[in-house]
């Protein structure tokens, strides 16, 4: 039987050689070059703020792992990556989350070296506004859809939708007046306000196109240049 000293000098030298192990090249290889989570994009396909991210995901060749969620169930894994229990919400290989839409685009266009935002300062601002114009409609469009789901029809409050819709139809004509290029190298204020429109052709269909038929030709000339983008649509 070994004495207690002899118990104690064992048990040391066994710790040295752990740590040495673990320590080796090879074991520091083996554990840098582990195969990456992929990151995970909880969204809703209808939704236009997921439909601008997988645009600009697919658009920066950026693999995500796309997991369906309905926000009306409030699921533990969305309240556990956003306790808002809003989508889009971007869960990273580390387990941080990222959200709203427009963190997201800005990270991916961090991962992707500027594949969705120029660098030149200016350009780069004006698509920053365009996205930030076309998230704003968004959240009008929103704000209507829920003002009618969510109360018996003799409380609807006509007078706040009728506020909403005169904010979207105003963006609307600005942009119809002068809609953004659509250059061989996007940015993500188009994909927004590609998901954008799609969205309001999903839940306002007949209502918004009428006198703006450069947006709607905008829209099909986007689907025509970049196909690929077509199918994160809101639909």
């Amino acid at each position: 039987m070994l004495s207690l000293a002899e118990a104690d000098l064992w048990r040391l030298v066994f710790s040295f050689l752990a740590v040495a192990w673990a320590r080796a090249p090879g074991q520091q290889c083996r554990s840098a070059n582990r195969e990456p989570i992929m990151p995970k994009l909880l969204y809703a396909s209808t939704s236009p703020y997921s439909s601008k991210v997988r645009m600009a995901a697919l658009y920066a060749g950026i693999a995500v792992d796309l997991v369906p969620v309905k926000t009306e169930d409030k699921p533990a894994e969305l309240i556990s990556a956003n306790p808002l229990g809003k989508i889009p919400v971007l869960v990273l290989d580390d387990g941080r989350s990222i959200h709203d839409s427009r963190a997201i685009t800005q990270h991916l266009n961090r991962l992707s070296k500027s594949a969705l935002f120029p660098r030149n300062p200016d350009k780069r601002l004006e698509a920053e506004v365009l996205e930030a114009m076309a998230d704003g409609i968004c959240d009008c469009a929103l704000s209507m859809v829920y003002e009618r789901r969510t109360r018996p029809e003799e409380m609807v409050y006509q007078p706040w939708l009728d506020r909403q819709w005169a904010k979207i139809t105003a963006a609307l004509d600005l942009l119809n007046a002068n809609p953004p290029k659509l250059p061989k190298k996007i940015t993500a204020g188009q994909m927004a306000l590609r998901a954008c429109l799609g969205y309001l052709a999903l839940r306002f269909a007949g209502k918004w196109e009428k006198g703006r038929g450069r947006l709607t030709r905008w829209a099909a000339r986007f689907d025509e240049k970049f196909p690929e983008l077509k199918g994160a649509v809101p639909g």
